[in-house]
């Protein structure tokens, strides 16, 4: 296949996909892997979203425990938010050395850095063949990236999610710890939620599966492997 069977997507990367193999924030290599693939598809005349993640910076609730920080729930998942600000920052910094046009929009309005979140102008930006960089999740607390990659996902139209992950795809358990794992090439929304399998969160799942929109997992560490999902290839796991 030379087409792509995708020709808007948005793509999903964890914080801990860009912190390679530091303990804690950005690995510039692993950007730049990152940008390399990115260009590739826009090469394909693919239109490209992209949430972010912060866990290689701050995840929430989950950190305030090893903190030990006496915190709010909403406290924490602000501070989260925020956080995958800087992720976006520097992601569109390797993005434009590479000649991408590249517009960070964010939920929470922060006018010196990046542009606040609106829909038809997001949908402006890619129809230019611009990379749209969605940051700060939904802009509300008790919400995850999963189910802002969603959100957005439904509001520009995407084609799929494609969510990027350390492994080749959805497994029974965890296939870094139980070496029988069994991985799934195809899977129903349902079956995603009733097996309790971490596709995306729940609430995420539900939307995708509300709307009908597939939501493919794929190992983003082999160089190539998004331009792969987007000619349709049969690789990582696709959920419909």
């Amino acid at each position: 296949m030379s087409r792509p069977v995708y020709k808007r997507i948005v793509l999903k990367l964890s914080g801990e996909a860009l912190q390679g193999k530091r303990s804690h924030g950005i690995e510039h290599a692993v950007l730049v892997s990152i940008a390399r693939q990115i260009k590739e598809i826009r090469d394909l005349n693919v239109d490209v979203a992209i949430v972010l993640g912060a866990g290689n910076i701050f995840r929430g609730q989950e950190n305030t425990g090893s903190l030990g920080l006496d915190m709010d729930r909403s406290v924490a998942d602000y501070m989260g938010m925020i956080a995958t600000v800087i992720n976006g920052l520097a992601l569109q910094n390797v993005l434009e050395k590479m000649n991408m046009p590249t517009r960070v929009m964010t939920a929470i309005e922060m006018q010196r850095i990046a542009e606040p979140y609106i829909r038809r102008k997001a949908m402006r930006h890619l129809e230019k063949g611009r990379v749209v960089i969605f940051v700060a999740g939904t802009g509300n607390p008790y919400f995850t990236t999963d189910t802002a990659a969603a959100l957005r996902a439904m509001e520009i139209s995407a084609d799929a999610i494609l969510k990027a992950t350390k492994v080749g795809g959805v497994y029974s358990a965890d296939p870094l710890k139980v070496k029988n794992a069994k991985k799934f090439s195809k899977l129903k929304y349902i079956d995603v939620l009733k097996k309790g399998l971490k596709v995306m969160d729940a609430t995420a799942v539900t939307l995708c599966m509300d709307n009908n929109l597939p939501i493919v997992v794929f190992n983003l560490n082999r160089q190539g492997n998004i331009k792969r999902v987007v000619l349709g290839k049969k690789i990582g796991t696709v959920v419909r």
